[in-house]
């Protein structure tokens, strides 16, 4: 599938994919969930999109690990994945089968709610075993078709992993369902614009390289980078649900 841009669009583009290097770094994760949206507003296509994301993420978070996998709580990671793979792996089969326009608007809404959530400083809460696991097979589903499903595994995670190990070990995670997503769409014969992912890993690399330095920062100020993130998605997401319904994509 030939997608061309305008230079405007490029423009555009390019900025979305230094904010998404950012947010990646800087937060450890949220990179797909705070940047799809906008990429949506420019290409309403997610296959087109998320095998792009996923090489990105791949290479930064080989970059970032090389160094750190000592810094990894290998253990819950073991446990958790076998209720995060098989719904992963539904949801992947779901993004290849379903029609894109319902993926748009699904994209969309997970937006808005975790954007309501950070506004309103919500979080999403993990208190027994069972929330655990819903959250975690839910998490998985979504991260499966959009790779959005991060805030609802990291309440999990977050619950379960020293706060100095959580980020190397959430990219850990990242990278194992990016592997199978790509492997998949390998498998599937879906179109890898492998020329246009890595025309944007030096653009990425910025972003990527400034949350690096940020990252304590955040962690310091979370609540108030999360309302301004949150209002921000919550219009943009607002928007491109509102045009996806009234063109009859749903």
């Amino acid at each position: 599938m030939a997608v061309e841009f305008s230079t405007l669009e490029w423009f555009l583009i390019a900025l979305i994919f230094v904010w998404t290097g950012f947010v990646r770094t800087g937060l450890g994760f949220g990179g797909a969930a705070l940047g799809l949206p906008f990429m949506l507003m420019i290409e309403d296509n997610l296959l087109y999109w998320l095998p792009i994301i996923g090489i990105h993420l791949l290479f930064f978070s080989s970059l970032t690990l090389s160094k750190a996998l000592k810094k990894v709580d290998w253990d819950y990671l073991k446990r958790s994945l076998g209720w995060i793979l098989p719904p992963t792996l539904l949801g992947v089969l779901g993004l290849v089968s379903l029609p894109t326009s319902w993926l748009v608007v699904f994209v969309y809404s997970i937006t808005i709610f975790y954007a309501m959530m950070w506004m309103l400083d919500k979080a999403i809460h993990s208190e027994n075993s069972w929330v655990d696991r819903t959250l975690l097979v839910f998490g998985g589903y979504v991260a499966g078709t959009s790779l959005t499903g991060a805030p609802l595994m990291v309440a999990v995670f977050a619950r379960h992993v020293d706060k100095h190990l959580l980020r190397n070990t959430l990219f850990v995670l990242w990278f194992i369902l990016v592997s199978i997503k790509m492997s998949t769409f390998v498998m599937l014969d879906v179109t890898i614009h492998w020329q246009t992912a890595l025309m944007l890993i030096p653009v990425a690399a910025i972003g990527h390289v400034a949350g690096l330095k940020a990252h304590e920062f955040i962690l310091h100020n979370s609540r108030l980078f999360k309302r301004v993130m949150g209002a921000m998605l919550l219009v943009v997401s607002s928007i491109g649900l509102a045009v996806s319904v009234l063109n009859g994509n749903f």
